[in-house]
């Protein structure tokens, strides 16, 4: 029996770096955000390389300021380390950038940027900035929504747990 043009297709086929859009439907979510995600990371961080900076050193210096309250040195590494390459990465960013000077510790020993470090975390914002325009160029911000909202939805969907396997392998 075939499908009817309107029925929604959920087969999984191969993922397909070529696939013509009738067929996007049954391409994997994961390797195509899989794909999504290392292009622009590779792209924001060969930018950033190229005026010395690192992804995970403006991910410090924007926790430490955008913070209600001055961060002590675990905290920024337990909430970044889920996004660093690994579980050491964090402080020694945190360690690269009070060597810069751009961040220190107060006397509470809580973290602060300094002058340097909000002048640094400012032109990196408009590096950024820059970069997004152009991974963002064709796409509306309602489309971009929409993606994000379809991309939420299957997080949760795929985080759920089940009480019994409706698949058999």
């Amino acid at each position: 029996m075939e499908s009817q043009p309107d029925t929604p297709r959920t087969d999984q086929a191969p993922a397909d770096p070529a696939a013509t859009d009738d067929l996007l439907a049954t391409q994997p979510v994961g390797y195509w955000s899989g794909l999504a995600h290392a292009a622009v990371t590779r792209r924001l961080r060969d930018t950033m390389a190229r005026v010395d900076v690192t992804q995970p050193q403006y991910w410090v210096l924007n926790h430490v300021r955008y913070r209600p309250e001055a961060p002590s040195r675990r905290e920024v590494v337990d909430e970044l380390t889920p996004l660093a390459d690994g579980p050491h990465e964090i402080g020694r960013v945190i360690d690269q950038l009070t060597h810069r000077g751009w961040v220190r510790l107060d006397a509470r020993r809580r973290l602060e940027l300094t002058d340097d470090g909000e002048a640094a975390r400012a032109r990196l914002r408009a590096l950024v900035s820059e970069q997004r325009a152009v991974v963002h160029e064709g796409v509306s911000d309602e489309e971009y929504v929409a993606a994000l909202k379809v991309l939420r939805r299957m997080i949760a969907n795929a985080e759920r747990e089940d009480e019994e396997p409706t698949g058999r392998a």
